[in-house]
């Protein structure tokens, strides 16, 4: 048997700039960090020539193009693996949330088939096929920040290019700065979960109509890195993340709605620097970033909603079980 573990991850600035509508013209760039929730993914030997699928629901098919889950399907068709595994899902945070769990997931199946089949595969690879996976194989109208940032985990500055190649290079940053930046950050549930793709695909498609504003949030990605790198500057951190959330709340789309405003203008009043709205809008998690001694003002203000406690997590996907099937 093998388990997987892989990081959801926060992303702070760019978000937009990873889609190919965007980084096909000029290059894309986000910050990202991975937490620690987690997607776990199963993989073992089962006695008959079946497949077994276990997620939110199960399936029993004798081949993997029967899969109705589409992520499996595919990871089991790149990986080369056709019958006879018993497979499992089981992710910490909901889907729909913001967090990056599909592309997680994708990341974390990919792993968990290769180490079955015995192969060891590297982060860049995994980020790759798991970008093609749900991007070119699924169709799907996302970009490609959330399978690089659980392949690789920590904190990063992730670059798309126009020829398709992704660096990912982790910011330089102390201990005490990534202490800091854990207990001023607050995740507050929206109580809502929404369509990412559908808000992602009118955004894909409104790219060319909005390139200056795009161009700005690709920017603040770079301006927050080195805010946050060396000595960091944890005030002027949170004073770019509030211009990130003007900027990405200009762009339309159905990023945003008036309970998610109204909870921002409020933390802002009870002493909140910046916010994010996680994931491609709508719903799911929303980031307020203030000195923790703010924090219980801003609880109250907001009727005290469902919170997400969180740490760093800077290790990017990996096997945390491993039992010799033969064994």
């Amino acid at each position: 048997m093998i388990i997987t573990q892989s990081p959801y991850r926060v992303s702070f600035a760019g978000g937009g700039t990873d889609l190919p509508a965007f980084y096909q013209k000029e290059f894309g760039a986000v910050l990202s960090v991975t937490i620690n929730k987690h997607m776990y993914c199963t993989v073992s030997p089962r006695f008959d020539q079946t497949i077994r699928l276990a997620y939110s629901k199960t399936e029993v098919v004798n081949s993997p193009s029967e899969l109705e889950h589409g992520i499996v399907r595919e990871a089991m068709k790149m990986t080369g693996l056709d019958s006879c595994l018993e497979i499992t899902t089981i992710g910490d945070v909901p889907a729909g949330t913001g967090m990056g769990s599909s592309s997680t997931l994708t990341v974390g199946m990919l792993q968990a088939l290769y180490a079955y089949a015995g192969k060891i595969v590297s982060r860049e690879t995994m980020g790759q096929q798991a970008s093609e996976i749900e991007i070119q194989r699924l169709g799907k109208p996302i970009g490609k920040q959330d399978q690089y940032a659980a392949a690789f985990g920590g904190l990063n500055y992730i670059r798309f290019n126009p020829d398709d190649t992704v660096d990912v290079e982790p910011v330089p940053c102390k201990k005490q700065t990534l202490d800091g930046l854990e207990s001023r950050i607050m995740l507050f549930y929206t109580n809502q979960r929404r369509d990412a793709d559908s808000i992602l695909q009118k955004q894909s498609e409104g790219t060319a109509n909005r390139m200056t504003v795009l161009r700005k949030m690709r920017d603040l990605a770079d301006d927050m890195r080195h805010a946050i790198a060396g000595d960091g500057d944890l005030d002027g951190f949170a004073s770019l993340l509030h211009e990130g959330w003007e900027l990405k709340r200009s762009l339309g789309f159905g990023i945003t709605n008036p309970m998610v405003d109204q909870w921002y203008d409020t933390a802002r009043k009870h002493g909140a620097q910046g916010g994010k709205l996680l994931g491609a809008g709508g719903g799911g998690f929303v980031l307020i970033m203030a000195p923790p001694e703010k924090h219980e003002a801003i609880r109250e203000a907001l009727g005290r909603p469902k919170e997400l406690d969180f740490s760093i997590d800077q290790r990017g996907s990996r096997v945390i079980f491993f039992s010799d099937r033969h064994g």
